[in-house]
């Protein structure tokens, strides 16, 4: 496969980048990475960020150094293979993993570092198990419950005991917890509804951990939280581990999110930006830019100008992004920070992260699991 050069080279300005480009606000960035160090620390718990967000072992091991992590969470074994082979040690893959040539390489992976799975199923359970076995591994497993999302993982209580029993049982298997998370419990805007909603989570995370004491099975971590209710999850006393993953970047639906005085989420600055040129502005008080569909996700609605609350976007299409301009302000050749409506897809469709500070660009890393969705 031919090597896609990254968009920038170190000391480039702004205006040396090739657009459209995946450009981070390293300010922006690491004082995010900060903020949730100090609020877990606070809390008593610890971070495992969430991989899946930014997709590259350099800022995955960048959340460990400075961010405080503990390791990092992917949705996929090549996500996490992606992770391991840049460095990162320890790696939960928060899904479940399901046929016979992704379980025989997450067990290879196990051999290489800590290695953490959620499991749903008593049948699955057993294949885990026999292909450790045949590795020489023990590997790690969270009993998945299905706290209200409706999409994986068993029954709180009884179902979630009898499929840790199930986990416990085997020599090749250790049984480490519970993963309990509510997906989109995260971006309901209002307050009070998202706090009610993570409060019926925590009242079944909470009764489930009881009830395995009461089997002598122990909860060594309870995990879930995302960036819009994390605080709810750290200040339950049940949850011991967050997986937040979008607070380094965030995004337009995060920015819509609110606190408990109505304002918008603003915690977390916005790190995460696609560097876009205007290519037109033949019609008048309108500007086309050079993103479009293929470098940005519109699947939670059309990006913003960042800082020009003067221009709307009217419309995304493969390679453009239209602006309304009504006073003509952008000139061709002028650069946009436009900020996308989600994250996380978002940069699956680049293959570079453009670190910029001061104008200037500090560093660029590689999107090392861009893809990786097996």
């Amino acid at each position: 496969m031919p090597v896609i050069p990254p968009p920038a080279k170190v000391g480039d300005t702004l205006d040396d980048i090739l657009t459209p480009a995946l450009i981070i606000d390293l300010d922006a960035f690491e004082a995010n990475l900060d903020r949730l160090r100090a609020r877990c620390e606070t809390f008593g718990v610890r971070l495992r960020a969430h991989a899946k967000t930014h997709k590259s072992a350099d800022i995955g091991l960048q959340q460990m150094s400075r961010g405080g992590a503990c390791g990092v969470c992917c949705q996929k074994v090549s996500e996490a293979e992606a992770m391991v082979a840049g460095g990162v040690p320890d790696v939960l893959v928060s899904n479940q993993v399901i046929g016979a040539a992704r379980i025989a390489r997450l067990v290879a992976l196990a051999g290489r570092a800590r290695v953490i799975v959620c499991v749903d199923d008593a049948g699955n359970v057993d294949e885990l198990a026999e292909a450790a076995a045949a590795a020489g591994v023990t590997l790690e497993c969270l009993v998945e419950i299905d706290t209200g999302m409706g999409r994986c993982g068993v029954r709180p209580g009884a179902e979630g005991v009898a499929l840790a029993q199930r986990v416990a049982g085997h020599p090749s298997l250790r049984f480490s917890g519970l993963q309990a998370y509510d997906g989109r419990a995260q971006h309901v805007y209002d307050f009070d509804k998202r706090r009610a909603r993570i409060e019926g989570v925590v009242a079944a995370t909470r009764d489930t951990v009881a009830a395995l004491k009461s089997a002598g099975l122990d909860c060594a971590i309870v995990g879930g939280a995302g960036t819009g209710t994390y605080a709810f999850e750290a200040s339950s006393g049940v949850y011991n581990e967050l997986q937040c993953g979008s607070y380094v970047f965030m995004d337009v639906d995060y920015g819509r999110v609110q606190e408990a005085d109505g304002a918008g989420l603003s915690e977390f600055a916005q790190s995460l930006f696609v560097l876009s040129t205007v290519m037109s502005v033949a019609v008048p008080g309108t500007a086309v830019c050079d993103a479009g569909l293929k470098a940005l996700s519109t699947d939670s609605g059309p990006p913003v100008v960042f800082g020009r609350e003067d221009l709307e976007v009217s419309g995304v299409s493969d390679e453009h992004t239209i602006l309304l301009d009504p006073g003509d302000s952008l000139s061709l050749g002028q650069r946009v920070k436009l900020v996308p409506g989600h994250c996380d897809p978002t940069c699956n469709l680049h293959d570079w992260y453009v670190g910029v500070r001061d104008g200037r660009v500090e560093t660029v890393w590689p999107v090392s699991a861009r893809g990786c969705v097996v």
